[in-house]
């Protein structure tokens, strides 16, 4: 967890203002005994090894292109760095994001910059393709960008467990995932944002647990975030509650919440626009109650409780783009669709930090992933087939409005 501090935030970071134009960074790598100090480098300051293409390019084939080196002109470097924004985007990423292709080389420099004033953490990436989708995340602001980068890596270096076989066929989240942890809608919204959604009744406790949702959500968002278009224009979260029990709501226990809250909200570079819940029964209303002090003023304006009111969210998201789950125009979601994308290319979030490879047959994926085998939604609109639970599971449950 995060530092463990009671009010969920994370306190600043102190560090010279000016730092020097070029410094050594220094690589380092948690180990058993502390970070152990890889290699020291000099400050890069022409663009890093970039990613380029988006996420579904990276799906398929993990697309990296070399950025520009040595005697290259940074006006190149700036080309490749905004290859794949159309000229609305870039003309988004100005205006809303401040972003400016003059500058951007020096703005990244600043950032990576300030990596040697956080010796505790392992910035395993630094290249200059990373950096500015954290750059993007807030705006330009130098220092705020910086803090999420280390944000970034210190949840991954607290919370080790959750990133080991962190790949879309890790068991766990591969279930999580077939049962549309997260699912994706194939059209875009108005401003350009990628629609995510989620059915909440579909988890299965006896198969895989939250974390393991949780997971498959970061990995999702990892390989989205590759498209640069999404930096830009971020995302938007339709969480259905339909059918969500009582049972199922107990294990969104505070700690759950807080390592949801931190990972999501405080350590990932994505743009949310918009988290809206849909169908949500009175205990979910509570819950939300008790945590919406945790979130930060800008979470809090952006997420808006419809209830069985689909209208209020067709005001907000044209219903020619939605499912009929949401009342929408559109054929029932198909809950595999994201997930035969990650796992038809063995998907994972860096082939550096998981280097064990799953080799499973193609038919194999094929049959495990067709539309007869997958899960469909409980929503109040299309119910579907409740699941029977188990009347042997053994319960564990924390009471819903607890405190840890």
């Amino acid at each position: 967890m995060m530092r463990g501090h009671d009010d969920w935030a994370l306190s600043d970071w102190s560090f010279q203002q000016s730092v020097p134009q070029a410094v050594p960074l220094a690589v380092w790598y948690p180990a058993q005994e502390g970070l152990v100090l890889l290699s020291a480098l000099p400050a890069i300051h022409t663009a890093d090894t970039l990613r380029s293409g988006s996420y579904e390019d990276r799906a398929a084939g993990r697309l990296r292109s070399a950025g520009s080196r040595g005697g290259e002109e940074e006006g190149s470097a700036m080309t490749h760095l905004q290859a794949g924004l159309s000229p609305e985007t870039l003309e988004k990423a100005r205006l809303e994001l401040n972003e400016n292709p003059d500058t951007l080389h020096q703005d990244i420099q600043e950032v990576r910059d300030m990596v040697i004033t956080r010796p505790d953490i392992g910035f395993l990436r630094t290249d200059d393709a990373f950096i500015l989708r954290f750059l993007r995340a807030r705006k330009f602001q130098h220092f705020e960008a910086f803090r999420l980068l280390a944000q970034y890596f210190e949840y991954r270096q607290q919370n080790l467990d959750m990133f080991k076989s962190f790949k879309a066929t890790d068991p766990g989240i591969k279930q999580a995932l077939k049962d549309g942890f997260p699912g994706g809608l194939a059209n875009l919204d108005h401003y350009g944002r990628k629609i995510l959604v989620l059915f909440a009744a579909n988890w299965d406790q006896s198969r895989y647990t939250l974390v393991d949702i949780l997971r498959a959500i970061l990995l999702s968002l990892e390989a989205m975030i590759e498209d640069p278009e999404l930096q830009v224009n971020g995302f938007v979260l339709i969480i259905d509650w339909s059918n969500f029990t009582f049972k199922q709501a107990s294990k969104l226990t505070p700690s759950m919440l807080r390592l949801a809250i931190e990972g999501l909200q405080d350590s990932f570079p994505a743009r949310f626009g918009g988290i809206h819940f849909v169908n949500q029964p009175w205990y979910i209303h509570a819950l939300y109650t008790v945590i919406r002090p945790f979130l930060k003023e800008k979470t809090r304006k952006r997420i808006f409780l419809h209830g069985n009111n689909l209208n209020s969210l067709h005001q907000l998201i044209h219903p020619e783009i939605l499912p009929s789950e949401f009342g929408g125009m559109l054929p029932p979601y198909d809950m595999g669709t994201w997930a035969r994308t990650l796992l038809d290319h063995e998907y994972d979030d860096d082939s550096e930090c998981n280097a064990d490879s799953y080799n499973a047959p193609a038919k194999d994926i094929e049959k495990d992933l067709s539309p007869k085998s997958m899960k469909r939604s409980q929503s109040v609109v299309d119910p579907g087939v409740l699941k029977r639970m188990d009347k042997n599971e053994e319960e564990n449950m924390q009471p819903l409005l607890s405190l840890d």
